[in-house]
């Protein structure tokens, strides 16, 4: 299993590359739609790189309740525990 810091520089280095956020500016704390700007439709490019990275389907549901970058980190956490 990844460790949370692995996730947040996967992360970060994912939000660079799709939506060229710098990278210091994505924290745990980060609030995904008023800090970083990610609307629906960069969560569904969002959802698709978490899948290609675990290997494993995001639900709507899992990622219903994602506010922030800390929130991400839990799920990512969370669906790649389950087996």
């Amino acid at each position: 299993m990844k460790t949370q810091e692995e996730i947040l520089a996967h992360v970060r280095e994912v939000l660079a590359e799709l939506f060229e956020i710098d990278p210091s500016r994505v924290n745990p704390e980060a609030h995904l739609y008023n800090d970083l700007e990610i609307d629906s439709i960069d969560a569904v490019d969002l959802i698709d790189r978490i899948r290609r990275y675990t290997g494993k389907k995001v639900s709507g549901e899992d990622f219903r309740s994602v506010r922030t970058i800390g929130d991400l980190i839990k799920v990512i956490e969370r669906i790649t525990a389950v087996d």
